[in-house]
């Protein structure tokens, strides 16, 4: 069989807001903090409290707003998005959010997330007569809405979130109401803030620094968040809930200033980069981080050994970042354009080199390469993660196992393709431990582990307990 994973993986940032004047100011706002969460596509939708307007398109957000788009989308209230799409469904048909016309009321819907049983639930609704406008997963949710009869908007969309089935963060809105809904497992992380008497809703808590909102409460699993103009109102749709937060989420994708679970971003990881040292200690005269997302265990891991941390690699702050780059060609060029070695610090020097992870490989060979180039005497590359040897399903592209360097190669293996002196990982129960165990009566502290040990917090379906197979059977 093919090792492709199918349907749409895809790591997005949401903001919501419910009664404020100048509500898709605020949105646009939120969503430039979050903009590191996705780089292909933007849009919001806004409500007057009779209408809902949006727009959307391709590219940055300053890019998609930069013809005065905003002054269009009037009302106190809106959500927005910004989307990284997978191979194949980049296409402004899958920009959110989706916004949905009926013959009595309008529905904006956006999402971050993957679900693991859209293939399934896609291929119902279209044998019940489903046309889809799109090929994302997201649309799934609207269908389903529209097609259960309780004769409750709220009820309808309980009776659709305990069909979806995945990692899920969605935000709708109406006319008049902002809802948002959080998975059952918790993996995507989402929070309530509030500015004023107005409430806000982001992925991360960084949105709510920018905006001026202060922290009110997560989002917890299982939870349906209602706001209207009688305020703020929480239900559950299922009761069935385990605490399973991505831990790439601490490692590499949410911003160090924000907090998930209670816990700071840049302090989890610095801890890591502690608990690394502890584990991987090496002789060395400089420690460097590569930028961003490493520089926190970079100075964890420099403290912890007593090794001065220098800037020995420079970010050009122009290109976007290489992990969420939509094919390998434009990853290869990326990792060239955008990080400098300085060579006034690692030559004839032994570097610790830190990262973050290691995906597919091609990013740590050429930046160990970089150094090289810069004079480094020796190159130690030190990871603030365990292996990335499982593909993930609730919402990260990672997809094959050609793209999985370590499901395919031991460490020391992996070690002399990327050209290092030497290579070791942070241990599995010292990411746990380093992240802080949110919830710790849970498994993994209530982290989602499956990336580096394949233990699934949901059920699979068939296709994905194939594709395991399939990588078990290629490993004997």
């Amino acid at each position: 069989m093919s090792t492709e994973i199918r349907g749409l993986n895809e790591e997005c940032g949401i903001f919501g807001i419910w009664n404020h004047p100048s509500a898709a100011q605020i949105t646009y706002y939120g969503l430039h903090s979050l903009q590191h969460r996705g780089q292909e596509g933007a849009g919001i939708v806004s409500t007057d409290g009779v209408t809902l307007k949006g727009h959307r398109n391709l590219g940055l957000l300053a890019d998609v707003f930069k013809h005065g788009e905003l002054d269009e989308l009037v009302g106190k209230s809106a959500i927005g998005h910004v989307r990284y799409a997978t191979a194949g469904g980049k296409s402004l048909s899958n920009v959110q959010p989706f916004l949905f016309h009926f013959h009595n009321s309008s529905l904006a819907l956006a999402h971050n997330g993957n679900l693991i049983n859209a293939q399934t639930l896609r291929q119902e609704l279209e044998e019940e007569g489903a046309i889809f406008q799109t090929s994302s997963d997201t649309e799934v949710l609207a269908h389903l809405l529209k097609r259960s009869q309780t004769g409750s908007f709220l009820e309808d969309l309980k009776v659709a979130l305990n069909k979806v089935q995945g990692g899920f963060a969605y935000m709708l809105l109406t006319e008049n109401e902002l809802i948002a809904a959080l998975d059952p497992n918790g993996f995507r992380p989402l929070s309530i803030g509030k500015i004023g008497d107005s409430y806000v809703i982001a992925s991360e808590t960084c949105a709510f620094d920018t905006v001026g909102a202060e922290f009110v409460r997560d989002v917890e699993p299982g939870e349906l968040i209602i706001i209207n103009d009688d305020g703020l109102q929480i239900e559950k749709y299922t009761e069935q809930v385990k605490h399973s937060i991505c831990s790439m989420e601490y490692i590499y994708f949410a911003r160090p200033d924000s907090n998930i679970a209670g816990i700071n971003v840049h302090s989890a990881r610095k801890r890591m980069g502690k608990r690394l040292a502890q584990e991987a200690f090496v002789e060395a005269d400089v420690v460097t981080g590569v930028p961003d997302s490493s520089i926190s265990a970079a100075i964890g891991y420099a403290e912890e050994t007593g090794i001065p941390y220098e800037l020995g690699l420079i970010k050009n702050r122009y290109v976007a970042r290489t992990f969420i780059a939509p094919s390998q060609e434009l990853r290869e060029q990326g990792v060239k354009m955008k990080l400098s070695a300085v060579r006034g610090v690692v030559e004839g020097k032994r570097v610790v080199m830190i990262d973050d992870s290691i995906v597919r490989g091609t990013t740590s060979r050429r930046i160990v390469q970089l150094l090289r180039d810069a004079g480094a005497a020796e190159v130690h590359v030190r990871i603030a993660s365990p292996p990335l040897a499982f593909p993930c399903f609730y919402g990260i592209d990672i997809q094959t196992r050609s793209e999985l360097i370590a499901a395919n190669y031991s460490v020391d293996e992996i070690c002399r393709i990327i050209g290092a002196d030497s290579l070791t990982y942070l241990s599995e129960d010292g990411l746990v431990d380093a992240v802080g165990k949110p919830y710790p009566d849970e498994p993994y502290g209530g982290l989602c582990m499956a990336y580096f040990n394949g233990d699934y917090p949901t059920e699979l379906f068939d296709y994905e307990k194939e594709y395991l197979a399939s990588l078990e059977a290629e490993s004997r």
